[in-house]
């Protein structure tokens, strides 16, 4: 990958995270994201990330495929950015149901929904192009 689109990827993905404030948050997103994507690679980093860094518990990560079948697991906040994540990451209508914004907008402020929708756009552009590079979890990203 060309260094000036590294770089701006890292930017972009780091004020995204930074803005949201919640780092456990920002992970569960981008783990969901990229199990919808099937990034090994993004998973592989993200589940450490989420562990080793930010004190996520193996139960909820392994839970997190189903988070819409164990709202005991997450809190309203959690599940209304995983529907966000989803709707997003998918687009399967063309558009994100306003059902699941206007979910969203109730959680979030429009500073830290600016700053989510930035961590799903992140991660997804960097998904695409792990997937796309066949980079495998531990493999070389650059």
């Amino acid at each position: 990958m060309p260094p000036g689109v590294r770089d701006a990827m890292v930017a972009l993905s780091a004020a995204a995270k930074k803005g949201l404030g919640d780092p456990v948050l920002a992970e569960l997103v981008m783990i969901r994201a990229s199990q919808l994507n099937e990034c090994a690679f993004c998973l592989d980093m993200h589940v450490d990330l989420a562990v080793e860094k930010n004190g996520e518990s193996a139960k909820r990560i392994a839970l997190l495929s189903t988070w819409a079948e164990a709202p005991a697991h997450f809190t309203e906040r959690e599940r209304a950015a995983l529907a966000l994540t989803e709707a997003v990451t998918v687009l399967t209508e063309g558009f994100v149901p306003d059902e699941v914004y206007e979910t969203a907008a109730k959680h979030f402020s429009e500073d830290e929904l600016a700053h989510l929708l930035g961590v799903i756009t992140a991660i997804n552009s960097w998904n695409r192009l792990m997937v796309s590079r066949r980079i495998a979890p531990g493999g070389p990203a650059w």
